[in-house]
């Protein structure tokens, strides 16, 4: 069984930045790891995801070269730095993870262990 439990989130203004952690435990080796987002009323979004075994980063279009996802080489912590903030990113973020055999990437369904979840809200 694996454990993910997402910092606190935070407010901020437009052009600011945060950084969001999420602390693993469980065994997760060769685990694809992954940051989701969700407004009220819409589908969970894929922000990034990782697959360090593999080397392999995604990014959804709407967040490329704003912000950057990473994790420590122990596999316990997950980091996503945020910078160039809008209020359009203002949502619930959401930490993944999940074995690399159901897919890794950005669909949600490819994830099946999950965090509760962190509030960030972008003011403009």
């Amino acid at each position: 069984q694996v454990r993910l439990v997402e910092s606190e989130g935070g407010s901020v203004q437009a052009g600011g930045s945060l950084r969001l952690t999420c602390a693993a435990s469980g065994s997760t080796h060769k685990y694809c790891w992954a940051w989701f987002r969700q407004v009220s009323g819409n589908e969970r979004e894929g922000v990034a995801a990782i697959y360090p075994f593999g080397g392999s980063l995604y990014y959804a279009d709407s967040v490329k070269g704003r912000f950057t996802i990473s994790q420590d080489d122990a596999e316990t912590t997950l980091y996503l730095q945020m910078n160039s903030l809008k209020p359009e990113d203002t949502a619930i973020y959401y930490c993944a993870a999940a074995p690399s055999w159901m897919g890794c990437g950005l669909p949600a369904d490819n994830y099946n262990y999950w965090g509760r979840g962190t509030q960030v809200t972008v003011s403009s």
